[in-house]
């Protein structure tokens, strides 16, 4: 009996472990990243600390962000593609910042700098 639930356990285990989807999700392409995004259009991205702006990156590089609540500065900046992503820089900031874009459900995309998440986007 104890042999029973053992393989049983190991079993749903094993299965949960490649279930389908459980798989990282790959990056979205840098001209996939300008498609979607980098149109003009306004999309709202959310911080890991719930902190939410409106943001809108236009086709000539570019950028703003408006908050959404009491949190969060106002700010302005550029943007360009590379060679896995996208990287911005803003007006305060004497250094650019790269990211990647992964999707993370219907509509959002996890924002990744390497393999932390700093942020959510979503239309």
């Amino acid at each position: 009996m104890r042999l029973r639930i053992a393989g049983a356990a190991c079993a749903l285990s094993c299965a949960v472990l490649v279930a389908p989807g459980s798989a990282d999700a790959a990056a979205l392409a840098p001209s996939d990243i300008q498609t979607t995004f980098f149109n003009g259009q306004p999309f709202t991205s959310s911080t890991p600390q719930n902190i939410k702006f409106t943001m809108v990156f236009n086709a000539d590089g570019k950028m703003t962000r408006k908050p959404l609540g009491k949190g969060g500065a106002k700010g302005e900046g550029t943007w360009k593609l590379s060679n896995d992503g996208f990287c911005t820089t803003w007006n305060n900031a004497t250094t650019s910042n790269c990211f990647s874009l992964v999707p993370s459900g219907d509509n959002k995309w996890s924002v990744m700098k390497g393999a932390s998440t700093v942020g959510t986007w979503s239309k």
